[in-house]
């Protein structure tokens, strides 16, 4: 048990019966005979729904701790996405709604880490930001206006906004926290001996 002014961003409480991961805290301290308040942006590891509870500062949370696996991404099945242990290549399934829009990203053979609680997997941690392949847009054209923007789909099915110098067959990286291009993606330049 740990005190709501403890709490950091990444952890894993249960509140209420339910699992969540704390992804934004702020404290605000009180005035006088005023308490100050505790202010969590939480998200149910389950459902994925949203909760911002506001709690006393030593209202106590119970911490949960997660043991992290890495596994390998195989393929998805309707609404789920099998993923193995490369060590003793037991498999699992775990649902889109605990992927959230990442999920469209995943190709088979990423290695991904998967959060498991009392055995069950909770939740797959992934980069903020991810590649894809750019699979269909207009020409790429130079244009005078920076701002300027179309339409590209992608290789996983999803339509972006891209500048207008992306061309077809271009890898770009999307933030998946959004859903917005960042920039294009440059293939890593080796050296030669």
């Amino acid at each position: 048990m740990l005190v709501a002014s403890e709490l950091k961003a990444g952890m894993v409480i249960r509140m209420e019966g339910q699992i969540y991961r704390v992804l934004e805290v702020e404290s605000r301290a009180g005035a006088a005979k005023l308490g100050g308040v505790v202010k969590a942006k939480l998200s149910n590891v389950r459902s994925g729904r949203m909760s911002e509870p506001h709690l006393r500062p030593l209202e106590r949370v119970e911490e949960l701790h997660v043991e992290r696996q890495l596994m390998e991404f195989l393929f998805r099945q309707g609404s789920t996405c099998t993923f193995m242990n490369p060590n003793t290549y037991e498999q699992i399934e775990v649902s889109d709604e605990m992927l959230g829009p990442a999920g469209q990203f995943l190709q088979a053979g990423m290695e991904v880490p998967v959060e498991f609680f009392e055995g069950e997997p909770i939740s797959a941690v992934l980069p903020d930001i991810m590649e894809a392949r750019v699979l269909d847009t207009v020409p790429a054209t130079r244009s005078q206006q920076d701002s300027a923007w179309k339409e590209a789909r992608l290789d996983n099915g999803l339509v972006i906004r891209v500048p207008l110098f992306i061309a077809p067959g271009e890898s770009v990286r999307v933030d998946l926290r959004t859903g917005h291009y960042v920039e294009r993606a440059h293939a890593e330049r080796r050296r030669t001996a």
